[in-house]
């Protein structure tokens, strides 16, 4: 039977009770099931606007997912996404599972492509094309079934209605406790620091009197942050210096020039909801983050804590990360995202989310952490904690700061989607992956260390890939992935050489 032919749909609630028991089988061991991939990346149109062109390559690094299938037999993966991977992308994640389960991991990866070239989410495409969505529900063949999104908005909830699968992710009704106002009162009443500041900020006056409470509250402040409630990977975020190159306060006149000459889209935006807070300083500074997941049965689990690496002018926006954090504060991060969890979770909150922090050192050394913001979403920690978790099965200690392999053994990765060099555009993918292994670098089971590449497909769009080096150290992570970068530079090297020679001339 049709999907739109009678077929009745379960209201979301009543679907949604049916996660648990499907999530629970997603282990070893577990009873068959279906996991839905859905990397649809549900935001605003300027973020959309923004990355129109990377947004395939940003759903293949959910492919770093199927890394799951040679450890969970029990479970067939459909990842969809706006376009197909090349198969040689996909030969090379299933590469790296045992050689004795490879066949099996292959046949139970489904990639489901959805044609539409336009920057909308995956969700908003699949739900114009009634088609795709009968074939998919009925591959399930009467298993079980459940969807893991990017984030969750009233498209998702839909797609999860017309397949009858709940979705392991945050009700839309939910998504605004992670808006940045949100999260600092959140922040407030739960015990956790933050920067000095305020929220519910909506006009150039707003950010004008909120610089003045700031500056009330904190005279030596350097600068603010101003945000956008719903926004991500740092851009809604536009810093205004409050000295000069030299230190010195900038008059009043000069500081409401500044805020006056906000971009106009960036002011319509602002019009939704935003906050102002310090620009919080240090001899030292960080900025970490700490991944939790929350179960449908309301259980809080802190799975990571990462090193956030930063860049943009105003180094606002995320590049990259490195795991685990720093172990001057690494535990008591773990400590602020249980308490943060446990309060969401008490409000209903699923799935994975992350809170990001400012760690700031005085001259003695003692560290401060402050939150900054929650994201009720996967993100950049997202996929390369998915590669650590299931080719180096283990476990996170939250007390002392590290990641367990099985054998007891540590293990640090250095991760990056922001890899790029022009000199890298068109290289091609295959030949980077065959570099990089013959290198000896790719990674290793018998080690337990090496690199994974991902997000090659966007070498042809702007030379940028993504790599997750894990090493038994911090140290070692970054000597594989510093060495990872030199090999592929010498191959766009090679490449380069070969195609400017001169052709031979005939005797």
């Amino acid at each position: 039977m049709s999907l739109g032919e009678g077929w009745q749909m379960l209201g979301f609630a009543e679907l949604q009770r049916q996660l648990g028991p499907v999530w629970a089988m997603n282990r070893p061991g577990g009873a068959p099931h279906v996991l839905v991939a859905l990397p649809s990346f549900s935001l605003g149109e300027t973020i959309l606007a923004h990355y129109t062109s990377r947004i395939p390559a940003l759903e293949h690094r959910y492919l770093l997912a199927s890394l799951m299938l040679p450890r969970i037999e029990t479970c067939e993966m459909v990842f969809v996404c706006s376009q197909a991977p090349v198969p040689e992308f996909v030969d090379y994640y299933i590469s790296l599972a045992p050689r004795s389960r490879r066949h099996s991991a292959r046949a139970r990866l489904r990639v489901l492509t959805v044609d539409d070239p336009t920057p909308r989410s995956i969700a908003a495409k699949l739900l114009d094309q009634s088609d795709l969505l009968d074939r998919l529900r009925a591959s399930f063949a009467g298993r079980p079934a459940f969807i893991e999104p990017w984030n969750v908005t009233g498209d998702e909830v839909e797609v999860a209605r017309r397949l009858g699968a709940p979705i392991n992710g945050t009700a839309p009704e939910l998504w605004p406790l992670g808006y940045k106002s949100a999260g600092r009162r959140l922040f407030r009443a739960v015990g956790v620091p933050t920067p000095a500041g305020r929220e519910g900020i909506r006009s150039v006056a707003d950010v004008r009197a909120a610089i003045d409470a700031v500056l009330a509250e904190r005279p030596a402040a350097e600068g603010v942050v101003v945000k956008h409630d719903n926004s991500g990977s740092g851009d809604g975020n536009l810093v205004v210096p409050l000295v000069d190159l030299a230190g010195r306060r900038l008059s009043g006149d000069a500081i409401r020039s500044r805020v006056a000459a906000m971009p106009a889209w960036y002011q319509a935006d602002l019009a939704l909801g935003g906050v102002v807070e310090e620009l919080v300083t240090g001899a030292r500074a960080a900025s970490p983050s700490v991944q939790i997941d929350i179960s449908p049965y309301r259980e809080v689990t802190v799975v990571a804590t990462h090193e956030q690496v930063l860049g943009g002018e105003t180094r606002q926006v995320y590049m990259g990360c490195r795991f685990p954090a720093d172990p001057a504060y690494a535990a008591e991060l773990a400590k602020y995202g249980e308490v943060i969890g446990r309060h969401l979770a008490d409000r209903g909150v699923v799935g994975r989310l992350s809170v990001d922090f400012m760690a700031v050192a005085d001259d003695a050394g003692r560290w401060d952490l402050y939150a900054l913001e929650i994201n009720l979403r996967k993100g950049g920690t997202t996929h390369p904690y998915a590669a650590l978790r299931n080719l180096v099965p283990g476990s996170y200690d939250t007390g002392a700061g590290t990641w367990y392999a099985a054998d007891g053994t540590p293990r640090c990765y250095v991760a990056t989607d922001n890899l790029v060099d022009s000199c890298w555009l068109g290289l091609p993918p295959v030949d980077v992956i065959r570099a990089v292994a013959a290198s000896g670098l790719q990674f290793d089971r018998r080690t337990g260390a090496g690199v994974v590449l991902h997000m090659l497909s966007c070498l042809a769009i702007d030379g940028r890939l993504g790599l997750t080096a894990i090493g038994r150290s911090r140290e070692h992570a970054q000597s594989l992935y510093d060495a990872t970068v030199a090999v592929i530079a010498e191959l766009a090297g090679q490449i380069i050489a070969s195609l400017t020679e001169e052709p031979g001339v005939p005797g």
